[in-house]
């Protein structure tokens, strides 16, 4: 019997090889270089969950034009100018199992070619002649950096709580998927109603995306997920499973674990007392039924259109969240 992801990816799958043409015809840099590096990122494993998601919004609302694949693409490059800037703002050494951009070509070259994705960007949303298409992306992009701000800002941060964190995965993450959902009714031309509820299904699936990724830095395995176990913890990234222990342990325990994280050597040993404590204090559990309360809202967002083809993949999409491995 397949499986889930199987199951989407059967139903997709012309889709995302349609997908994966757009990526590369669209990105027409005048020199290697900047492909270079741009592909290292964006072909290393990567979901397609924003365009996808964007492809299949716009065909909930009755798109029957051509262009969406190519509007699609706006997400995967904003996505990879993200991971590109960020991997060198973390200092950060393996992504999904391959070492980063930066380590390969250089900090300067690197953070110009996530510069130049978000231009790439610009000038395809800029054709569809669509004020508010460009507006939701600039605003998502302006956005994006204030939540990668926030978090530099919080790094180490221990007094941070859960609703800042929920405000900084909101901007980093879910404000990019939320987008994709969104632009994608905008392009089939929806009526409000359709537009918004789409943009609050793309919402809640980003926090429970990033909630299912925090997860996962703590119980996944390190081959599997592409990068070493703790690695948000490592570099000073608090994120909910550690949130809700810390507000909970007793105070034995929160000196154990704030000793722990305020040591920049930061042993397996002191990572595993993290990891016990977590399980202990049921970190992982709460932070996996709230990302089980986002998609639950997800869906209900899709009450409003009828039952079709398109409706039923963006459900399973939802629950595909929740069963990530990597």
């Amino acid at each position: 019997m397949k499986d889930l992801k199987e199951e989407i990816l059967d139903s997709v799958r012309q889709d995302l090889a349609e997908i994966e043409e757009a990526l590369v015809e669209n990105l027409k840099p005048h020199i290697p270089f900047v492909s270079h590096v741009a592909k290292h990122v964006m072909f290393s494993g990567g979901k397609r969950l924003r365009p996808l998601l964007m492809v299949l919004s716009a065909r909930l609302c009755g798109y029957q034009g051509d262009f969406d694949k190519r509007l699609s693409v706006v997400f995967e490059y904003l996505h990879a100018a993200t991971l590109l800037h960020d991997d060198v703002v973390d200092g950060a050494e393996v992504r999904r199992g391959n070492p980063v951009a930066h380590s390969i070509w250089g900090t300067p070259g690197t953070i110009l070619v996530g510069d130049f994705l978000l231009a790439r960007s610009i000038a395809i949303a800029a054709e569809t002649d669509r004020i508010a298409i460009i507006n939701i992306l600039s605003h998502t992009t302006a956005q994006m950096s204030e939540g990668e701000i926030h978090q530099l800002l919080h790094r180490g941060d221990l007094t941070l709580d859960e609703g800042e964190y929920l405000e900084v995965i909101r901007r980093k993450t879910a404000c990019l998927i939320e987008a994709s959902c969104q632009v994608g009714a905008l392009l089939a031309g929806a009526p409000e109603e359709q537009v918004r509820a789409l943009a609050q299904y793309g919402y809640n699936i980003g926090i429970a995306f990033q909630l299912m990724d925090d997860i996962l830095d703590y119980t996944a395995d390190a081959e599997i997920l592409g990068k070493a176990t703790g690695a948000d913890l490592r570099e000073g990234k608090l994120t909910l499973p550690l949130i809700y222990v810390l507000n909970r342990a007793t105070q034995d325990d929160r000196t154990r674990m704030e000793r722990a994280i305020g040591d920049q050597k930061f042993s397996k040993a002191q990572l595993d007392t993290i990891l016990d404590l977590i399980a202990r204090y049921g970190g992982i559990a709460y932070a996996r039924k709230q990302a089980h309360v986002y998609i639950d809202q997800a869906k209900s967002h899709l009450d409003v259109f009828e039952a079709s083809k398109p409706r039923s993949l963006l459900e399973d999409l939802a629950d595909y969240v929740l069963s990530r491995k990597m």
